[in-house]
């Protein structure tokens, strides 16, 4: 995954510069974090940005990440969420896409991305 640009959403500072320092020791490129979904759709349209993959947090300072999520699959690019929600709570759209439940085990997310990536 050395080398791979990845997209972190996640309005929770700790986490976000957690999952960020520890995504970054692996090798991984990380895009952002945004902290906003206006940010984070910024980054996800932005044609000039490249994006091999994303962790999408679904709770976004009250806000939900399906609008980033559709940009994203718009752009073929793949996702995977963190939540503490459960899957009835989610568009059902959503149902396939791989969750990493709250707090997040960042060992189970980076094989969650690997089997994304490949």
């Amino acid at each position: 995954m050395r080398g791979r640009h990845v997209l972190i959403v996640e309005d929770e500072y700790l986490i976000a510069s957690d999952l960020a320092e520890r995504l970054g020791e692996i090798g991984i490129v990380v895009v952002g974090p945004a902290g906003t979904i206006k940010d984070a759709l910024g980054l996800a349209e932005d044609p000039n940005i490249q994006l091999d993959a994303a962790i999408l947090d679904i709770n976004v300072r009250g806000e939900r990440v399906y609008p980033v999520a559709k940009v994203l699959a718009a752009r073929a690019v793949p996702f995977l969420f963190t939540t503490g929600y459960d899957e009835e709570q989610m568009p059902s759209e959503y149902f396939n896409v791989p969750r990493c439940q709250k707090p997040v085990d960042v060992h189970k997310l980076a094989y969650l991305l690997k089997q994304q990536l490949n």
